[in-house]
């Protein structure tokens, strides 16, 4: 109970700070503290609503969320990831690790080559958006991510979206993400309920302070700190897959 209250709590503050649903750096410390993938990646969605929901509606107090950009790829990414626990039931544990590992190196390569000053943001039609947002929804609430690692590098990279803006916006995708993961999860059997929602309130203090720092630093650091916390989950996965699996 005190692991998850902690877990819970840290998992939080980088949720808010970063803009992550959490899944990305939670999954490994439960498949440490001896959870199986799947039901790992299922205790992580349910605390994904918890950090979710609190963190956008803390970004829109602040003026950072931009609900229109994000409300199309939010709706795509419910119906895609309605579809992630069907996906889950058909890889193996080894294989889901592997595209998450996919996922983190491209993560790590889009934020690279970001520019973080593009003078203008680019528009997509609603049905790209959309497309958009159903493609990262099945293949992050497959392995229980909720999106943002790779649509934050997206909307930085691709439609030269604003950094803060951009994280505010990965939180609130996976706020659509995470409620549809965990419908198609908990129909697969996949779900403990009783530890993610043990972390996930535990969560939401943490993403109460990491609000409140990421308004508090530059976009250049920010990004340091992304690059970084991805940087080491590749490390993590390298040794664990390749070297100690």
């Amino acid at each position: 109970m005190i692991e998850l209250l902690f877990l819970g709590a840290g998992i939080g503050l980088l949720s808010g700070f970063l803009g992550i649903g959490g899944g990305t750096i939670l999954i490994p410390l439960l498949l440490l503290l001896g959870f199986a993938t799947k039901e790992a990646i299922g205790i992580s969605i349910v605390q994904m609503i918890f950090s979710s929901v609190y963190g956008s509606y803390l970004n829109n107090k602040k003026g950072t969320l931009d609900i229109p950009l994000v409300l199309t790829i939010g709706v795509g990414g419910f119906f895609g990831a309605l579809l992630s626990g069907y996906v889950a039931a058909l890889f193996s544990a080894r294989t889901l690790e592997v595209i998450f590992l996919a996922f983190v190196i491209f993560a790590i390569v889009r934020m690279l080559f970001i520019k973080l000053h593009e003078s203008k943001e680019k528009e997509l039609n609603k049905v790209y958006l959309f497309l958009i947002g159903a493609i990262v929804g099945v293949m992050s609430m497959t392995i229980g991510i909720g999106g943002s690692i790779m649509l934050v590098p997206i909307l930085v990279s691709f439609l030269h979206v604003e950094l803060k803006k951009a994280i505010s916006a990965g939180l609130f995708f996976v706020v659509f993400s995470s409620v549809s993961g965990l419908i198609s999860h908990f129909l697969n059997g996949h779900v403990d309920f009783n530890s993610g929602i043990i972390i996930g309130f535990a969560s939401l203090f943490g993403v109460y302070i990491g609000i409140h720092l990421k308004d508090k630093v530059s976009n250049v650091f920010q990004k340091r700190v992304l690059v970084g916390f991805y940087l080491l989950i590749v490390i993590y996965l390298i040794n664990r897959i390749f070297i100690n699996g």
